[in-house]
């Protein structure tokens, strides 16, 4: 079998997040290395953060979903160093945030390494892209998101915090 990192790379886009399912893990960028040695695949990943109570899932759905695609000697590897950062997301993963309701990312202060302060900016409305926004809590439905208000269409949304 003559297995290439584009056939892993093409499986792995159909792999979800859990928490996020309009995102796949190449979407959010977690997919760090892709290892082929003969007919075994190692896929390293680093999870958006440390604590993250998903990673259980992503890794089961990885192999799942590799075995199914044709690749049975296949293993998921967890990395945690570099960090991961909001700044590994592609540009399509922030419209597709955007799309579903999510207002992504803002880039992080150059001197917020990791930042978990209110984001300098302005955070902007996904539904009607306007700035009068106000954070109705640090916190969203998992600790990556906070949850906000839009002032100007009255819709609720959250926001993937910059890490």
């Amino acid at each position: 079998m003559n297995i290439t990192r584009e056939q892993i790379l093409s499986a792995l886009a159909g792999v979800r997040d859990p928490e996020v399912p309009v995102l796949s893990v190449i979407d959010l960028g977690i997919v760090r290395e892709v290892i082929i040695d003969g007919d075994s695949v190692e896929v390293k990943i680093t999870p958006t953060y440390s604590g993250c109570p998903a990673l259980q899932v992503i890794e089961d759905n990885i192999v799942h979903t590799l075995r199914d695609k044709g690749f049975p000697k296949s293993r998921v590897t967890t990395v945690y160093s570099p960090a991961w950062t909001t700044d590994w997301m592609s540009e399509e993963a922030k419209n597709k945030l955007r799309e579903y309701g999510i207002a992504p990312p803002q880039e992080a202060a150059p001197q917020d390494l990791v930042s978990i302060r209110k984001p300098s900016k302005p955070i902007i409305c996904p539904f009607c892209r306007s700035t009068h926004t106000t954070m109705q809590s640090a916190f969203g439905a998992t600790s990556c998101k906070a949850q906000y208000f839009c002032d100007a269409c009255h819709q609720p949304f959250e926001y993937f915090k910059a890490f």
